[in-house]
């Protein structure tokens, strides 16, 4: 089982970035696949990225595309999310979350059984 901490969120103006992280602990990180979502007010949880084990191979969401970078350092069991030129629909509360049983290219789906951290807000102001 992994235990997953989120940080870095916090109030960013529009074309601005920041960086989230998110610690695990537990056994065996580097054997989980990993991935972030997130969920706006009165909206659904939606995936944003996901990474595969070892690092090699990632996938993002078209709406964040060319703006957002998914890694990993599996020497600190952590996960990052690097945000560069923020939009205010980028507003929402982001999740990581865990699997051992899916497949970075099946982690798309919130309804999925992860793992997940606790969550960190997002608020960019235009």
């Amino acid at each position: 089982q992994v235990q997953l901490v989120e940080s870095g969120g916090g109030l960013v103006q529009a074309g601005g970035s920041l960086r989230l992280s998110c610690a695990a602990s537990g056994r065996g990180f580097s054997t989980y696949d990993m991935a972030w979502f997130r969920q706006a007010p009165g909206l659904e949880r939606e995936f944003v990225a996901a990474i595969s084990s070892p690092g090699d191979s990632t996938l993002h969401a078209d709406s964040v595309k060319g703006r957002f970078t998914i890694s990993r350092d599996n020497t600190k069991n952590t996960v990052y999310l690097q945000m560069n030129s923020l939009k205010p629909e980028d507003t929402a509360v982001y999740y990581c979350a865990a699997s051992r049983q899916l497949s970075m290219a099946t982690m798309t789906k919130a309804g999925n059984s992860y793992y997940w951290g606790q969550g960190t807000q997002v608020t960019v102001s235009s």
